[in-house]
């Protein structure tokens, strides 16, 4: 902008000094004597001729070529300035930029965090309420009568449902699947009227292998019988009872015969 100030100062020195030398011959008085000579030979006064313009420009010059030096070494200066922000403000973007990662990287982090936490809380809780079982259900549903007999072993199931904690006993196949793998203790009490052909005996089986029986014979009266077993069981293991072939059990709206367990401890 300063360059572009001095141009036309420059044009306006140089018209000065033009309309000085102009002027200068117009108001000269030339004796009339001289005049010849003058016309013939050397200029009278050509000492007062000599033009100033050139000294002005010369100066104007100087001048300007130190004003345009310290406008490249400022314009190099703000160069410098302005690389050394570009280089801070990439410095910052590249800061910023690995911020955002690092950001991101911790989001992704606590969602698998709270993902993992999550799935250790469910855990937790399936084990809680795996060490929770109990169960205990009665043969009839309602009413009262006999189961038998039969020509082979039959799969028996208890109807009446009093205890099911933790749903590990299903009252439609009376079969006990096991949660989780430990400890179960199981009791079965059996009752009949005597019959002189037909006693009452129950079997409890783990996995189809006869584990032990409850059995009562007698030709007349009111019989029953019991029996249990403590049994380590894993994970999936299915518990039940078979009535003996050729036997009968009777039940009614006392419950006199029932089928029962519980989870002793996890292992």
């Amino acid at each position: 902008m300063e360059m572009t100030m001095f141009i036309p100062l420059l044009l306006l020195i140089c018209s000065f000094s033009t309309a000085q030398l102009q002027e200068e011959p117009d108001n000269e008085i030339i004796p009339h004597g001289k005049q010849t000579e003058s016309r013939g030979g050397e200029p009278a006064n050509a000492s007062h001729q000599q033009p100033a313009c050139p000294q002005d420009i010369h100066a104007v010059l100087r001048e300007m070529t130190a004003l345009l030096t310290e406008q490249r070494v400022e314009i190099s200066h703000l160069q410098r300035d302005n690389e050394a922000q570009a280089t801070k403000l990439e410095g910052q973007k590249t800061e910023v930029d690995n911020l955002k990662q690092e950001i991101n990287h911790l989001q992704i982090n606590n969602e698998a965090q709270t993902a993992k936490l999550t799935t250790e809380v469910d855990n937790l809780k399936q084990q809680l309420q795996a060490k929770q079982v109990a169960f205990s259900a009665s043969l009839l549903a309602s009413g009262s009568g006999y189961v038998g007999p039969f020509n082979t072993q039959t799969h028996l199931v208890f109807r009446r449902v009093v205890t099911n904690i933790g749903n590990a006993y299903n009252p439609n196949t009376g079969f006990f699947i096991a949660p989780v793998r430990g400890a179960y203790h199981f009791e079965l009490y059996i009752s009949a009227y005597g019959h002189n052909s037909h006693s009452s005996a129950a079997v409890l089986v783990k996995n189809g292998e006869h584990i032990c029986m409850a059995c009562e014979h007698q030709t007349n009266g009111f019989g029953t019988s019991a029996n249990g077993a403590t049994l380590l069981l894993e994970a999936g293991d299915v518990v039940f009872l078979r009535l003996w072939q050729n036997t009968r059990i009777y039940d009614n709206g006392n419950h006199h015969s029932t089928f029962s367990g519980h989870l002793l401890f996890t292992m």
